[in-house]
């Protein structure tokens, strides 16, 4: 084999290909051009959605479990473990994809769900566990993920709230139970790139609540449940975390791991290329193809192709992209740490399809990010 081998490592391209699927086949691109190099795949994820694939992928474990679904359904969701440690993608259980019928159900969705995922690996002896952020149904703060790992939230009657964060309005009472006891000598981390607070005008039911169906008048009912919430959950913990960066991830889940769980906050491809051993594999490589299904301004801010860029020049690795759409200008890329990109949509030419075709142009761009990259064989 030529020395120094080829690393692939894309995120997914939503609506077309898992990050598993975009590694296969821009890596067998890259090997009909040169066959004699080797060619590791490594998918990546940022916190979201595609998280556990990535992890599963890069040699976890995939544990199904049975869990409620945003609105009491129930689903068999996936988390990954390796040895003590568990990653876990709020998505898998709570997210949007998973409402019946994708009818949104912004004031009753709850987190329930995510929290089942937490107990289960917390069972089988998990003591680090990586809790992904993202794409969730819910605006509940967390509450749904407390009351899965025992906490009781009780109205004025003594009767357990039902899921949402509209009923935190009529929160009476917390019971934390059996709590602490649960999540002793575990460590969370929370892997996301959200730094909005739980409430206002950047918090998390005027921000990402009217992508989960929320109307203006939901937004400010939640706003006002969510504001109780955290007063019940400071008078608990002695601490009041509704400003802290990033509690406004995910509907609030992020607060609740951060004031319940004890979590600390992480950037998510910073945190997941650590998990999925990037620094090894790109130990002596003389590329990295990385990728998603959009390259753009938000590309530049924390998600997963400019980690990877950052992690790989920082290795003295050269980098490229492919992307379904490339947004960002050729000076642009260049300044992020690519020294080459390829769009899908350019490959399938003016009025092509890039999304229905995207494994076969996918193994395009990795011919001919080879051939510019690598040289004849």
């Amino acid at each position: 084999m030529t020395q120094g081998h080829v690393v692939i490592a894309p995120d997914k391209f939503k609506g077309s290909l898992t990050g598993s699927e975009a590694a296969e086949h821009i890596a067998a691109g890259v090997r009909r051009v040169r066959p004699d190099v080797e060619v590791r795949t490594l998918p990546v994820a940022d916190g979201g959605e595609g998280t556990v694939l990535a992890a599963v992928a890069a040699g976890f474990t995939a544990v199904p479990t049975l869990v409620d679904g945003p609105t009491g359904e129930q689903l068999e969701a996936v988390f990954a473990v390796q040895g003590e440690t568990a990653v876990i993608e709020a998505a898998q259980a709570s997210g949007l994809q998973l409402l019946p019928g994708g009818v949104k159900a912004p004031l009753t969705a709850g987190s329930y769900g995510t929290g089942q995922l937490i107990r289960r690996a917390i069972d089988l002896g998990c003591t680090k566990i990586v809790l992904g952020l993202g794409g969730v149904a819910c605006t509940d703060g967390g509450a749904g993920l407390a009351q899965a790992l025992g906490v009781r939230l009780l109205d004025a009657d003594g009767q357990e709230l039902p899921p949402g964060g509209a009923a935190l309005a009529r929160l009476d009472s917390v019971d934390p139970g059996p709590l602490a006891d649960t999540l002793s000598g575990v460590e969370f981390v929370v892997a996301s790139d959200v730094d909005n607070p739980l409430l206002g005008e950047r918090g998390a039911p005027a921000v990402y609540g009217p992508q989960k169906g929320a109307t203006p008048a939901d937004v400010a009912e939640l706003d006002a449940a969510l504001a109780h919430w955290a007063d019940h959950v400071a008078k608990l913990t002695g601490s009041d975390l509704r400003d802290a960066p990033g509690a406004g991830a995910a509907g609030g889940l992020g607060f609740g791991a951060l004031a319940l769980l004890g979590a600390s906050l992480r950037p998510g491809i910073a945190l997941l290329l650590d998990l999925l051993g990037f620094d090894r594999a790109v130990r002596g490589a003389r590329l990295v193809v990385t990728g998603e299904g959009c390259l753009d301004v938000q590309t530049l801010h924390g998600k997963a192709p400019a980690g990877v860029a950052e992690a790989a020049t920082g290795a003295g690795v050269p980098v490229a992209a492919v992307a379904g759409l490339l947004e960002l200008s050729e000076e642009q890329w260049r300044a992020a740490g690519f020294v080459a990109a390829i769009s899908l949509s350019e490959l399938a030419g003016p009025g092509g399809d890039s999304l229905t075709r995207a494994a076969e142009l996918a193994e395009l761009a990795g011919e001919r990010l080879a051939a510019q990259l690598l040289g004849a064989g």
